[in-house]
């Protein structure tokens, strides 16, 4: 099935108001008339033309068909959206097919939400407003605690017979606990293109974090250590984003080893963990007592990190 651009059709920009777009109906019906223009093809493109001003002479056709983006070409190949069903509930089909293209047909004709009732009239467009998606940026501090945001959304509205894109202000409370990724749905707050508007949904995207890296609620911190802490265990308090805690490094911990403190990573149901991961930083040999102390080292530990390598 072809997409039909009716506006190409009419000869008129998108933007066209009703008078226009009647206007250019009737110059080209009367140049493509079959009882009087001799033209090759005459038939096939009166039918057209029809066809064009059926959609875009009724307001809520044309909503709906605007609906569809003015990204498709005519002559390209096209199916109707597969919420196209959902959005647009038709009443049963009670009418004929109007006699036009199958891609009318698909979408306003026999089957379709604008199918015509037993006496011929149309049935009533009832839809519901396309779902609008928008991106809100939180950071992680907002993402734990929650916080709100205000918004301007520009979004179409039906005015006139016409669309028109017009700018609102939403206040948007975003809860505690959101993951990168995570819609937040905002009932009737899409579309007002039809009976009832649509839902707006808001992506949820993370700033990145100076201290913590995030997989989905559970948060990691790389956590510097002195050797001896790590050797002799040590208690050492660690951020975490509720605020500081206690963190007991167990005797001979080694670097890159990873401890979890459950539950203090984003709060959900289950909440987050954090992960501390430890990484051993040794103190310069700058003076000559510390030398003296890595010298003696060297000699009473009789460690070789390299054991079992195979290099010597």
């Amino acid at each position: 099935m072809e997409f039909k651009d009716y506006y190409q059709t009419l000869g008129v920009p998108r933007t066209a108001n009703a008078d226009e777009i009647k206007r250019a109906y009737r110059k080209l019906a009367r140049r493509y008339h079959p009882d009087v223009s001799k033209e090759a093809h005459a038939e096939e493109r009166f039918k057209e033309v029809q066809e064009a001003y059926e959609v875009l002479k009724d307001p809520e056709k044309r909503a709906a068909y605007d609906q569809l983006g003015p990204g498709h070409r005519a002559g390209q190949s096209f199916r109707p959206p597969p919420d196209w069903g959902r959005r647009y509930q038709p009443h049963d089909d009670l009418g004929a097919d109007p006699g036009f293209s199958d891609f009318f047909s698909s979408l306003f004709g026999h089957g379709g939400p604008f199918a015509r009732e037993a006496d011929g009239t149309p049935h009533r467009f009832r839809s519901r407003g396309e779902d609008a998606h928008a991106e809100i940026e939180v950071s992680l501090e907002e993402a734990y605690k929650g916080t709100t945001r205000t918004l301007q959304l520009q979004q179409p509205e039906l005015s006139d017979g016409q669309v028109a894109v017009k700018t609102r202000t939403l206040k948007v409370t975003v809860p505690a606990g959101v993951t990168d990724g995570q819609l937040i749905r905002l009932a009737g707050q899409g579309s007002a293109l039809g009976d009832a508007p649509g839902d707006l949904y808001l992506q949820v995207r993370l700033l990145p974090n100076s201290q913590y890296t995030v997989d989905g609620r559970n948060v990691t911190l790389p956590l510097p250590v002195a050797p001896w802490e790590a050797a002799l265990g040590a208690s050492i308090p660690v951020p975490t984003l509720g605020g500081p805690v206690d963190l007991k490094i167990p005797a001979g911990s080694q670097s890159g080893q990873r401890l979890r403190l459950r539950g203090r990573g984003l709060p959900g149901d289950p909440a987050g963990d954090q992960y501390v991961v430890l990484r051993v930083v040794l103190p310069p040999a700058s003076t000559p007592r510390a030398r003296e102390l890595y010298e003696t080292m060297a000699r009473d530990l009789a460690f070789d990190p390299r054991a079992g390598q195979g290099g010597r």
